[in-house]
């Protein structure tokens, strides 16, 4: 039972209550049976029933009956019962014996039964006394829960101040270069296009294909500029763009190609990209040139191990991935189904 561990207000809750019920059994006691004796009956029976309390919730109630081993729990709590009326008994009678000098009968077994019954009203009692704990400890989870969510939308709103401040100042720029160079003014449209699938598109689940082929030409056209003689791009497309699929899916072909299948001395580079809805599914290739020096980085990256992994997070074993390297040309192909 843990329901109160690393909790201190729910430490200090159950310390004001025995403060509580040991102020309460001795000031009951006081004016009949003096102080000494007060005293030592108040400490005896708390003791017991703190014993009995936190036997039940902390051992007995957690590893057996929430296991469902109920005919154990029963035999369990009936002996911890009787065991804890026995000691309370012996307790009460030896030390009355020697503080008080109170002589009493000799002690048997039946004498020491007889404080048994008293032990069930409190494992009864401890039952609800774990029901308040737990009561306490998941309003206390809830507060902290609501608190948390604050402050995760207070750190939200401060997140998405930064990323449109920097789109309108793109905004300004692009307005203004547009008036001297055009074609640059293009390519800051882009980035700030790309930049902004980063923030509002790629957390969610999913997409609409459109977006996510808006995306990809947006950052082929901003790698294209990186190359000196340009590179020449085929895409075919055939798809509803209202389809949607998980966001930065098809990207790592793509990447790939830019970071490993350019070669910026050649004054050809020809990739083909292929995109075609077809009977429920999403057929998507890739095909360039291998540059010989670098073909090993293209083949066994993170990007297509990683890349495995979430299609079987995200499909099970309902996808293909397939990559052919032989040859000239570095192929890669992927069939998923369609949401």
């Amino acid at each position: 039972m843990r329901i109160w561990k690393h909790r201190p207000g729910i430490v200090q809750l159950q310390a004001l209550i025995w403060i509580a019920v040991l102020l309460l059994i001795f000031f009951s006691l006081l004016p009949m049976d003096g102080f000494l004796k007060s005293v030592i009956y108040t400490i005896v029976n708390s003791a017991s029933y703190a014993i009995i309390i936190y036997g039940n919730i902390l051992v007995l109630y957690p590893v057996l009956y929430q296991r469902k081993k109920f005919v154990w729990y029963g035999l369990s709590v009936a002996f911890f019962l009787i065991a804890t009326g026995i000691l309370r008994g012996y307790a009460s009678i030896t030390l009355y014996q020697h503080f008080l000098l109170i002589k009493t009968a000799p002690v048997n077994l039946l004498t020491l039964l007889g404080y048994v019954p008293g032990g069930v009203l409190i494992y009864i009692l401890s039952l609800v006394f774990r029901v308040a704990i737990a009561y306490f400890t998941l309003k206390q989870q809830t507060e902290e829960i609501l608190l948390q969510k604050s402050q995760a939308e207070l750190n939200l709103l401060k997140s998405q101040v930064q990323p449109h401040f920097l789109f309108n100042t793109l905004n300004n720029i692009y307005y203004k270069v547009y008036k001297v160079d055009p074609l640059s003014a293009g390519l800051i449209e882009r980035l700030s296009d790309i930049m902004r699938y980063f923030v509002d598109e790629s957390p969610k689940d999913v997409v609409p294909l459109a977006t996510e082929v808006a995306f990809i030409e947006n950052y082929m056209a901003l790698e294209k500029i990186r190359i000196r003689h340009g590179a020449s791009v085929s895409f075919e497309k055939a798809y509803n763009p209202e389809t949607r699929i998980p966001p930065m899916l098809l990207m790592t072909f793509v990447e790939n190609i830019f970071k490993h299948g350019i070669d910026k001395s050649r004054k050809q580079n020809q990739i083909t990209i292929s995109l075609i809805q077809k009977d429920g599914y999403l057929l998507f290739k890739t095909s360039n040139r291998k540059i010989a020096s670098i073909v090993s980085n293209q083949t066994s990256g993170f990007g297509i191990a990683n890349l495995t992994q979430r299609l079987k997070m995200l499909y099970g074993s309902n996808f293909e991935l397939a990559i052919d390297k032989e040859g000239e040309s570095y192929n890669a192909f992927l069939k998923i189904p369609l949401l």
